[in-house]
């Protein structure tokens, strides 16, 4: 599962992120959810970005968020709270749709490594 800092990241420095993802992803399938689109494309500054947006995450996997995978994320952000490693609630969603499907998450959020059982990938330079 792509994080939304991997888009972010690509946008501020003027790269466009699906094509960036062709290059990397031989070998496995990009997968998003509809918290990763959120965080994303409510922070598009034009309606040409947001149709460029839309056209590649329909071209990903998408994960529903189910109630399995809302229990999952309340599950991981109360054992991570109760020893005080408190994450974003956007972040156990993200982790909980990445574990629901056998995914890891390529991200740059260090907060990831926090979540138990999940695969973290650091994006190449």
């Amino acid at each position: 599962m792509v994080d939304s800092n991997y888009y972010i990241g690509h946008l501020r420095r003027g790269r466009n992120p699906f094509v960036e993802l062709e290059r990397i992803a031989e070998d496995w399938e990009p997968a998003t959810c509809g918290m990763i689109m959120l965080e994303v494309q409510r922070g598009l500054k034009s309606q040409r970005m947001r149709s460029l947006f839309e056209r590649g995450f329909s071209t990903m996997l998408n994960v529903p968020t189910t109630s399995a995978i809302w229990n999952k994320a309340v599950t991981l952000a109360w054992h991570l709270d109760r020893r005080g490693r408190v994450i974003s609630a956007q972040d156990h969603l993200i982790a909980a749709s990445a574990l629901a499907i056998g995914a890891g998450v390529l991200t740059t959020d260090a907060h990831f490594h926090e979540i138990p059982g999940l695969i973290v990938y650091d994006p190449p330079e």
